[in-house]
This record gives structure tokens, C-alpha cells and sequence, in this order.
């Protein structure tokens, strides 16, 4: 996005960023796009507040597109045709054949809420649970961008670029969720943004609760249950032996 020459200094786009990209000009008054901190999410302009119509998006050509494409809801991830952030992450597990017994889908989210996050600091991530051992979502578009899965190294064209928030998802097996924990809490100090993480795990058919949370309790890993619940109407999903 860029705010062209017709800017009043009015200032009413401002609080619409939810990155705080949006400051000053050099002239003191008129209204400047920060395009370092943009990640290309079309708030501002879809809020529609500017009285003169001084927001206008700009042609965006690879690598920068990619802001725009993990960023902006109504625009498609060209590797996954999923709007947003390019991935459905644990919506669809009863249909996708993605979450077995005795293993946990993880996502890893970060630069949400409002923060953003460069690629640099996914890659950082990535490498830490290449070196784990996880196997990537191939349907992720984050895995999309990876040169070396088994190392999580990204393209290095992609890695100036900031996001609204990006996803890295994966799976493990159950016995693994705490020694994961560990490998993430150590990788946070070497990231510039915040994430959280999510996990996600099949009931068997006579449990009340997941085993997982049994496991985070007994390794005092905190957690707050919440629910993207699948209730099986879709096609079985596929068990794993444990």
C-alpha cells in the first residue's frame, strides 16, 4: 500500500494498521506508508476512512507478494489456494486424514496478534525443529518455501519480507510433546516477534479427555484448552497403531 500525494493529514488511517506501519511524511503533516513494516493486509484501505481517497495499493511482484498472500484474508495462497494465511491448520483434521492416534498436529503461529513476523524469524524456528526431527505439513505454505525440509532452510529471496502472522505445522508423536516444548521455549530468544503454539489431538473412543493433557500436566507444560472441535461427519480420519 502507498498513500499518494492527495493525503490531508487528516491521520483517521492510522489506528487501522494493525502494525503501526502508518507515520509521518517528511513534510510534518501529511501521512507516510512505512513499507519496511507493511505487510500488505489491505486493512487500511478496506476500513475506508481516508475522506480523500489517498490509500492506493501498489503492484506487488514476488517476493514482496508474499506479505500480501499470508497477510490479507480475502487474497490466496497461490501454493495452497486457501485464503489468509494459506493453510485450513486444524479446522478440517476429521476430513484430511492429517491427525492419527498416538501423534499431535502441531502449529506454530507467529507474529499474531498484531505483532508481525519477518521470514527470518519463521526460518529461525524452522531450523530448530528441522534439528528435532518433525516432518512438515506438505500442505503448509510456509513448507512451500523451504529449499531443505530436513533442515527448515527457506528461500533466501523470502527472508526480508514481513507477515501478519505465518503458520508452521507439523506432527509428533505424543511421547515427544514435552521434550517439543523445551526445543521451542529455548528457540524464543532468537526471534524478533512473538508466537504461540496449538496442538491438536484425536479422543479415543473411551477417553472424556485427551491423554495429551495428562502428558502437559505431569511436565508442568502450561496450557489453556480450547476447541476446534471435529465432530466425524466427514470421512474417517486415519489411525495410526500407537
Amino acid at each position: 500500500m502507498i498513500i499518494t500525494e492527495k493525503c490531508v493529514g487528516c491521520r483517521q488511517c492510522r489506528p487501522y494498521c494493525p502494525v503501526n506501519a502508518i507515520g509521518t511524511a517528511a513534510d510534518g503533516w501529511r501521512s507516510v506508508i512505512d513499507l519496511e513494516k507493511c505487510v500488505e493486509c489491505g486493512t487500511c484501505l478496506r476500513s475506508n476512512v481516508c475522506p480523500v481517497h489517498a490509500i492506493e495499493p501498489q503492484d506487488l511482484v514476488y517476493p514482496r507478494s508474499l506479505r500480501s498472500q499470508f497477510s490479507d484474508v480475502t487474497s490466496p495462497h497461490k501454493s495452497t489456494g486457501v485464503l489468509g494465511r494459506g493453510t485450513e491448520e486444524m479446522k478440517t483434521n476429521d476430513v484430511t486424514g492429517r491427525l492419527r492416534l498416538g501423534r499431535v498436529n502441531v502449529s506454530v503461529e507467529l507474529g499474531r496478534p498484531g505483532v508481525s513476523a519477518s521470514l527470518r524469524d519463521v526460518e529461525v524456528l524452522a531450523r530448530a525443529l528441522a534439528a528435532f526431527g518433525v516432518r512438515f505439513q506438505k500442505e503448509n505454505p510456509v513448507t512451500s518455501l523451504m529449499t531443505d525440509e530436513s533442515l527448515g532452510i527457506l528461500r533466501p529471496e523470502v527472508l526480508g519480507e514481513r507477515v501478519l502472522s505465518a503458520l508452521i505445522e507439523f506432527d509428533v508423536e505424543e511421547s515427544r510433546v514435552p521434550a517439543l516444548a523445551a526445543v521451542l521455549k529455548a528457540a524464543a530468544g532468537e526471534v524478533d516477534t512473538v508466537f504461540s503454539v496449538g496442538l491438536a489431538a484425536p479422543l479415543r473412543p473411551d477417553e472424556s479427555e485427551a491423554h495429551l493433557f495428562q502428558i502437559l500436566r505431569d511436565h508442568e507444560v502450561w496450557h489453556r484448552p480450547n476447541g476446534k472441535t471435529n465432530v466425524g461427519l466427514g470421512r474417517p480420519f486415519q489411525e495410526a497403531l500407537e
